[in-house]
C-alpha cells in the first residue's frame, strides 16, 4: 500500500462502524434562498460536536446543493477536527478530481453518476471502466487520499475493484433499503453479506450508503460483516428536522452501538 495514503481512523473501537454525515441536503435547502442559511459548515460542526465520525459531501457539476466554496469551507472546518474524516464523493471524470487535488480529503468515493443524474443509483462496471479509473485512483493515493469505489453488491466485482487500485468499496444499499420489512429483506442481506465477504477476501475495506436510516441500519450492520463506515445524508437530515442535528446524530450512533452490543439483538 502506498505509504502516503491516509491511515485508517484509530478512534473507532474494533468491530464498530464510523458514521459519516452527508450534508448535501442542508446545502439544497440553503440554495432555495440567497440568505446563506442554513449554514452547511454550522450543520457539519453540530454533527461533529454530537459525535459524528466524519463529514461527506457530493459536489455535483450543476451545484444543485454543494457548491465549490462549501468544499473548501468544510476542509477548513475539518482541520479543527483531526480525529474526524472528510469524504468527497462524485464522478472523477467530472469535477471531483479538482477538489481532491485542492483539499486532499481523507477519502474520495468515486461514483459513476451522469452529470444530470437525480441521485446515485448504480455502482461501477469495472469490466468497462476499470482501466480508465485506475490512473485517477493512483493519483489520489499519491496525494495521500484513500479511494473507495461505489459498487453494487456483486461479489464477483470485488476483485476488479481491488485490481483497479481501490482501498475500499462503498456498497450501494438502496436495494436493501427498498426490501427492508418485506420478504425480500433476508435475501438482500445475504447478498450484501456475500459482497462484503468477497471484498474482505480481496483485501478491500467495506463502506455502505444510500437510503440507510434509523430503522434499517441496525439490521444491516448485524448481517453484513466488517462495515467500516456508513455515509448517511437524506434520512439523517430529515430526522434532524424533527430531532435537531445533534440528537439525530446521537440517535444514529446509538443504533450503531446497539447493532454491535453483546447479547440478544432485537431490531433497532
Amino acid at each position: 500500500m502506498n505509504p502516503l495514503v491516509a491511515p485508517e481512523a484509530s478512534s473507532r473501537e474494533a468491530g464498530s462502524t464510523a458514521l459519516s454525515v452527508n450534508v448535501n441536503k442542508v446545502a439544497l435547502l440553503r440554495n432555495t434562498r440567497h440568505l446563506g442559511i442554513p449554514s452547511v459548515v454550522r450543520a457539519a460542526e453540530c454533527a461533529l460536536q454530537a459525535g459524528a465520525d466524519g463529514i461527506t459531501v457530493h459536489p455535483r457539476p450543476d451545484e444543485r446543493h454543494i457548491r465549490a466554496h462549501d468544499v473548501h469551507d468544510l476542509a477548513a472546518l475539518m482541520k479543527l477536527w483531526p480525529a474526524a474524516e472528510y469524504n468527497l464523493e462524485g464522478n472523477p471524470f467530472h469535477n471531483l478530481m479538482a477538489f481532491i487535488r485542492a483539499v486532499r480529503p481523507h477519502q474520495a468515493t468515486f461514483v459513476p453518476d451522469s452529470e444530470g443524474q437525480f441521485t446515485s443509483d448504480h455502482g461501477w462496471n469495472l469490466a468497462a471502466d476499470g482501466a480508465r479509473v485506475r490512473p485517477l485512483i493512483d493519483e489520489c493515493r499519491s496525494l495521500g487520499v484513500r479511494v473507495s469505489l461505489f459498487m453494487d453488491a456483486e461479489p464477483a466485482a470485488m476483485p476488479l475493484a481491488r485490481a483497479a487500485g481501490a482501498d475500499r468499496v462503498e456498497l450501494y444499499t438502496e436495494p436493501y433499503a427498498a426490501a427492508f420489512g418485506t420478504p425480500g429483506e433476508a435475501p438482500q442481506l445475504e447478498r450484501f453479506a456475500a459482497a462484503a465477504r468477497a471484498a474482505a477476501a480481496a483485501g478491500l475495506g467495506v463502506n455502505a450508503g444510500h437510503d440507510l436510516n434509523r430503522s434499517n441500519l441496525g439490521a444491516f450492520l448485524r448481517a453484513v460483516p466488517g462495515v467500516r463506515e456508513v455515509s448517511i445524508g437524506h434520512a439523517l437530515v430529515a430526522d434532524a428536522l424533527e430531532l435537531g442535528m445533534a440528537e439525530a446524530v446521537r440517535d444514529y450512533q446509538r443504533a450503531i452501538r446497539a447493532a454491535f452490543a453483546p447479547g440478544p439483538r432485537a431490531r433497532a
